[in-house]
């Protein structure tokens, strides 16, 4: 729908940890997934949600945190 819920921000994580972890897999991948992305890309671009990407608080993908680089699992 129209309308942000609670789940969007959720799905918004969900997609950048996976571009973190996995880059290749999701470029080939996202095709199939036009509505998961563009709900993203919706949630990337609200003024709250940009700001704080574009803020020193966010913390950057690491290899610490739930996402993690795994170059060899990145098929």
């Amino acid at each position: 729908g129209s309308a942000t819920t609670t789940a969007d921000p959720s799905l918004f994580q969900l997609i950048e940890g996976l571009r973190y972890a996995f880059p290749r897999a999701l470029r080939r991948l996202e095709d199939s997934l036009p509505l998961c992305v563009a709900l993203h890309d919706r949630v990337a671009t609200r003024a709250n949600v940009a700001a704080y990407l574009a803020s020193t608080r966010r913390i950057p993908f690491n290899n610490d945190g739930i996402f993690r680089r795994h170059p060899e699992l990145d098929g």
